[in-house]
């Protein structure tokens, strides 16, 4: 009795363990994931455990050998990234949500420009200011950034004034608290902050369309993770995403 007593209580945990989910998403899904995790909970589900960061560096854990169940990236580069070495359940993967890339500022300056080739984006800035974004080099939103302010011919006059956040909530820190007077981001960032104000809408066909795909990890393939990915498309979930203003593909 003493020996099955032992090992009821060296199982339990981890069994418990084993059923609790680890999902990876991108900075940007931050507040809507955690109002659908939340959700999940209330549908009698065990609290995933919710990690937020850049894809890029989300995807390196994976492929590193973080233990994790889904993954949801802000862009296809990082999820084919995990593709290419097959780390992702193929079947599992579609692009679920969308968003727009927006220009924003302080909201104790506000400002509204129309966004295009002839817009005077180092005036905005002044002489010393900062453009604040994702790191173009590998953060989703910065990417994206780059994409646009190539596209409309302003690349060159501005590169040496971006301000290279590691992901994107850091990048619409730095508007917040006043040390860029310009940043890059999503729209769904911006609605989350009194603190910035959208100056403009980059036009869609300025960079490649903003898409979220999402995946079960093949190293963390369990029938709650594909459970939880299902949830994501519910309408319980949609209404959610819609509310905090993602597009729902």
């Amino acid at each position: 009795m003493r020996i099955l007593l032992f090992l009821l209580l060296i199982l339990a945990p981890l069994q418990a363990r084993a059923q609790t989910l680890t999902v990876f998403a991108a900075a940007s899904l931050t507040n809507a994931m955690q109002d659908i995790s939340a959700l999940w909970v209330k549908a009698g589900h065990p609290a995933p455990r919710l990690s937020f960061d850049s894809s890029s560096t989300l995807a390196r854990q994976i492929q590193q050998g973080a233990p994790v169940n889904v993954f949801a990236s802000a862009d296809e580069k990082w999820m084919n990234y995990l593709a290419k070495d097959k780390m992702i359940v193929p079947d599992t993967r579609h692009d679920l949500l969308g968003n727009n890339l927006v220009l924003i500022v302080p909201a104790n300056h506000p400002v509204h420009v129309k966004i295009g080739p002839d817009f005077d984006l180092l005036s905005l800035l002044g002489p010393n200011g900062r453009l604040s974004t994702g790191d173009p080099a590998h953060v989703p939103a910065g990417i994206y950034a780059e994409q646009a302010l190539r596209k409309l011919g302003l690349w060159d006059k501005v590169s040496s004034r971006i301000a290279a956040a590691p992901d994107v909530r850091s990048a619409l820190l730095l508007v917040e608290r006043g040390e860029a007077p310009a940043g890059i981001v999503y729209s769904t960032d911006a609605a989350i902050s009194k603190a910035v104000a959208i100056a403009g809408v980059f036009p869609a066909s300025s960079h490649d369309p903003i898409t979220y795909p999402f995946a079960v990890v093949k190293a963390g393939d369990t029938p709650q993770a594909h459970a939880f990915l299902t949830f994501l498309s519910s309408p319980a979930a949609r209404a959610v995403w819609v509310k905090r203003g993602f597009k729902v593909e």
